[in-house]
């Protein structure tokens, strides 16, 4: 998950409360966002008396949680008192490690509204296949979707590749449609979100209209939220 949150921003600011933990930021070019949720009943063990904010630098922790392995357990605790994230890493032995926390950000990030004409359900194997296809050969993608079919358009210098998922096939789960849509995303975006989100969820819902952002959700095996948006690349006809 923080490789995920990872994609967008380098220094996260969460907010911790007795209920659970949540992330909603803003990439620094402003055109991705994330809103991230986790519940209490994710964690094996949560306690948080009093709500609290704490800023990291993502990069840093990923340097220290990427030495846990599968069969191993993380604790993380938050020392307000010295400005600190304590985490340690139970397994064969056992090793603790601090950072220090940053100036948590005030900014609040709303959710955008936003009403959506499509609304598509997709295996997250699929989707990344596919965004790795057109990524041969362009650095954007269109997605446009009519009532029986999304079809992904990318279009290069030299070379060009479409890709259909149809109504009913083994990767395109479900299938809303309103109007016909369609809209361009760049792919350092989205290919990114896509194949790190991947690894902790097996189906992506997509969202979008023609030429608005596209809100992408990837559902979690427990309680919990990962979606992020997407600002759409304006083509000019």
């Amino acid at each position: 998950m923080i490789t995920a949150i990872s994609t967008l921003v380098d220094e996260a600011t969460f907010n911790i409360a007795p209920e659970g933990i949540k992330l909603r930021a803003m990439d620094p070019s402003r055109v991705a966002m994330i809103d991230f949720e986790w519940s209490k009943t994710v964690f094996d063990e949560y306690a948080c008396d009093l709500p609290a904010k704490m800023c990291i630098n993502v990069g840093e922790m990923l340097k220290l949680l990427r030495r846990a392995s599968k069969d191993e357990s993380v604790e993380l605790a938050l020392d307000e008192k010295t400005n600190r994230l304590n985490i340690g890493i139970k397994g064969k032995y056992e090793r603790i490690f601090n950072m220090p926390t940053l100036e948590a950000t005030e900014e609040e990030v709303p959710t955008p509204k936003i009403n959506f004409n499509v609304r598509t359900k997709i295996t997250t194997d699929g989707l990344h296949q596919a965004i790795e296809d057109v990524q041969l050969v362009s650095d954007h993608v269109k997605f446009e979707v009519d009532n029986e079919k999304l079809t992904m358009h990318a279009a290069g210098d030299l070379m060009g590749a479409t890709i259909e998922l149809k109504k009913g096939s083994d990767a395109l789960l479900e299938l809303e449609v309103k109007e016909p849509s369609k809209a361009t995303f760049s792919l350092s975006y989205l290919s990114e979100i896509i194949k790190t989100a991947a690894a902790s969820s097996e189906i992506a819902t997509l969202e979008f209209s023609t030429d608005m952002p596209i809100r992408i959700d990837f559902q979690q095996p427990k309680e919990g939220k990962l979606t992020f948006y997407l600002a759409p690349r304006i083509e000019v006809e």
